[in-house]
């Protein structure tokens, strides 16, 4: 067996609603947010791709990491067709230079409808959720994972479940939006689904 079957995983992230998902799908092992080891991080993510901001926010991190961890990252966004790939890697500030401030999650939707209201046949409409993983073990052991699920940005809002933007993201696969699935449904066909189970066999190959 190998010494890394259950890990310390300390998640680049403040978002809690992340690591619940991760700790989902990478059953066996412990994940543990910044905050909860008395770490204060925060980290500009400021590079052109998903990967990029994903290993530089490791890289960050794993400076600070308690020795028994190793750090993962994740960066994650939405990208629209018919906006260019926007938001892409601003998805979490989509919104800033419009409105002057970050917005809740409802007003991002919101205003992404709003920008799509002109587009009436949904095959106009597609997208991709994109999530892109970095994993630091140590200095000379550095991974990462990028994949991406194809749908499209229904005309309003379904579902109670997920975060962000599920609630307007049709999962092609699917056929649902994001946060109609279940749980179960969604670590399944979900971008960061499909990138975490890349993830469980890298942690498995590790010695």
């Amino acid at each position: 067996m190998s010494i890394f079957s259950t890990m310390n995983i300390l998640l680049a992230s403040n978002n809690d609603h992340k690591r619940e998902e991760f700790t989902r799908i990478l059953k066996g092992h412990s994940l543990f947010l910044p905050k909860d080891l008395g770490i204060e991080f925060d980290f500009e993510e400021d590079k052109e791709s998903f990967t990029e901001n994903a290993l530089g926010k490791a890289k960050a991190l794993a400076g600070q990491a308690p020795q028994g961890y190793v750090v993962l990252a994740d960066d994650s966004g939405l990208c629209v067709d018919a906006l260019d790939g926007r938001p892409g890697v601003r998805t979490a500030r989509y919104g800033l230079e419009t409105f002057g401030r970050m917005l809740e999650s409802d007003e991002r939707n919101a205003f992404l409808l709003k920008n799509l209201a002109h587009l009436e046949d949904i095959e106009e409409r597609t997208a991709q959720f994109v999530c892109a993983l970095a994993l630091i073990v140590d200095v000379n052991r550095q991974f990462t994972i990028c994949e991406a699920v194809d749908g499209y940005i229904a005309k309003e809002s379904y579902g109670q479940g997920g975060f962000g933007y599920d609630p307007v993201f049709i999962c092609k696969e699917a056929g649902k939006t994001m946060a109609e699935l279940t749980e179960e449904e969604k670590d399944k066909v979900s971008h960061r689904g499909k990138a975490t189970a890349h993830l469980i066999t890298l942690l498995g190959e590790i010695s």
